[in-house]
């Protein structure tokens, strides 16, 4: 296992070490600026994230809900390239010591080109990629190079997800398992509803020795403490993003997202 996975692995044992969920935040890259992106990023990271979600903006998302479009849409008309995205990879990485993954859709990495794109996200540091709409049957190519770039590839399962097809993703993918907690596109909820603690039992019964990580839906301390007292990772991305939307300037939003990186981590150390 090379440095970089090897450190995403470590992080998720060492939270569960401690008896807790690790904190897993989302932030998409170019939102509001490149820069400011970063600094968004280093920000959740500095006040309590264990691990951050980069994303790559896309024009055609299928897993987003409204407000991680609304930024997706200001990172893509500011110009956002994926040099942007290994950049901002590089810079939280290397300012806090703490694993960055990139979550992308697979066209943007297909036209990049493959090896490319892996031997930039680990030059960057960056600890793996997590490809919503890749399926598994399909990535016999990236895992190729994921793995000869010691990047992990995290897949994401579904309540719909069959129990055939939950053990061929957990025996095809490393790091952790993404467990998107219902149907439906990214958002905050009311409630993050009892799927999501089936979904996770599910996928534990494989057999898999991956931690599983729940994501869609929280948006506060209550929700994540809801969570971890079930999952092994808790994913927070659209709360962030909307964090940053309602603030009066992209300083006040990088306060706004430490804040609440503080909230949630102590969230995911009183489990419910």
């Amino acid at each position: 296992m090379s440095g970089n996975i090897r450190l995403l692995s470590d992080t998720l044992a060492a939270a569960k070490a401690e008896d807790r969920a690790a904190l897993v935040a989302y932030l998409p890259a170019g939102f509001p600026t490149v820069d400011g992106g970063i600094e968004a990023v280093k920000a959740v990271l500095d006040g309590g994230a264990d691990i951050v979600e980069v994303g790559l903006p896309h024009s055609d998302p299928v897993l987003d809900g409204p407000v991680i479009q609304t930024a997706d849409d200001i990172a893509l008309r500011g110009g956002v390239k994926i040099a942007d995205v290994l950049r901002t990879v590089r810079e939280a990485h290397r300012a806090t010591g703490k694993p960055v993954l990139v979550m992308t859709y697979w066209n943007p990495v297909d036209r990049y080109g493959v090896e490319r794109f892996t031997a930039e996200l680990a030059e960057a540091g960056g600890a793996g990629c997590i490809l919503p709409d890749l399926p598994v049957q399909e990535a016999g190519l990236w895992r190729e190079h994921a793995d000869k770039h010691g990047l992990a590839t995290v897949f994401v399962v579904a309540p719909s997800s069959r129990d055939a097809r939950l053990a061929r993703i957990t025996a095809a993918g490393s790091g952790f398992v993404y467990a998107a907690s219902l149907m439906g596109v990214t958002g905050t909820r009311v409630s993050v509803g009892a799927q999501a603690r089936e979904l996770v039992e599910r996928t534990r019964a494989t057999g898999t020795g991956l931690p599983v990580c729940v994501g869609l839906g929280v948006s506060d301390a209550a929700q994540a403490a809801e969570v971890a007292g079930f999952a092994d990772g808790v994913i927070v991305g659209s709360a962030f993003v909307k964090r940053m939307l309602d603030a009066p300037d992209a300083a006040a939003g990088v306060e706004a997202v430490r804040a609440l990186a503080g909230e949630l981590a102590e969230g995911v150390r009183r489990q419910a």
